[in-house]
């Protein structure tokens, strides 16, 4: 068993210019790719971890021997962030569908949901993600989480996410994290993100 680093399926450019191409490129065949590497190097010697998904044994890395324990929350934990954050990045689709209607009804509007989510993003020590979660009674919730930790070991559904580790936006925001934020409202897929939250549900 061998996972392999996703592919976008769309070029560097396609989000320019909210995200520049010379930062997609760095992020995803470089950080995406050592985080799918050192995963796949972790899982070689636990052969009973064939057949599972990425995303069982990572939620459930708190039950794994300790000799991987670490390695698999963060290489693997790397790995399936990054491949969810690639999914929900698009530009010029509409905010709409089921989940826009729970949206605005959990935080009252499109623009009240906006600045909670940015301010979480912002309010982020470190390095980490902000999330929009389906939590365990149903209900959309905003969470953060520390480097690579992911929501599905909290039980939590993913459904939108936004990276705000240094390296998803250096190279063009310097350090201006709260222009990155911003840029990034640009680039949401809500198409796949209605998706996410439907199938959340089911």
């Amino acid at each position: 068993m061998t996972f392999k680093l996703p592919a976008l399926g769309y070029e560097y450019n396609a989000l320019e210019p909210f995200i520049d191409a010379r930062t997609m490129e760095l992020h995803h065949s470089k950080h995406h790719k050592t985080y799918t590497d050192k995963f796949n190097l972790a899982l070689e010697t636990h052969p009973k971890l064939q057949g599972k998904s990425a995303e069982e044994i990572v939620a459930n890395w708190e039950k794994l021997s300790d000799d991987i324990k670490q390695a698999v929350r963060n290489s693997g934990g790397g790995y399936i962030n990054h491949s969810f954050f690639w999914q929900i990045l698009k530009k010029n689709t509409v905010f709409k569908g089921e989940v826009a209607e729970a949206i605005k009804k959990k935080f009252g509007s499109f623009e009240e949901f906006k600045k909670k989510f940015s301010d979480e993003a912002m309010s982020l020590f470190g390095s980490g993600w902000t999330w929009l979660v389906v939590n365990k009674k149903g209900e959309l919730e905003i969470v953060k989480t520390q480097n690579q930790d992911t929501p599905l070991s909290m039980g939590l559904s993913p459904v939108l996410t936004i990276d705000v580790w240094e390296h998803a936006y250096y190279l063009k925001y310097q350090n201006r994290r709260a222009d990155y934020v911003e840029a990034f409202f640009n680039v949401i897929n809500w198409v796949k993100v209605n998706e996410h939250f439907v199938n959340s549900r089911k």
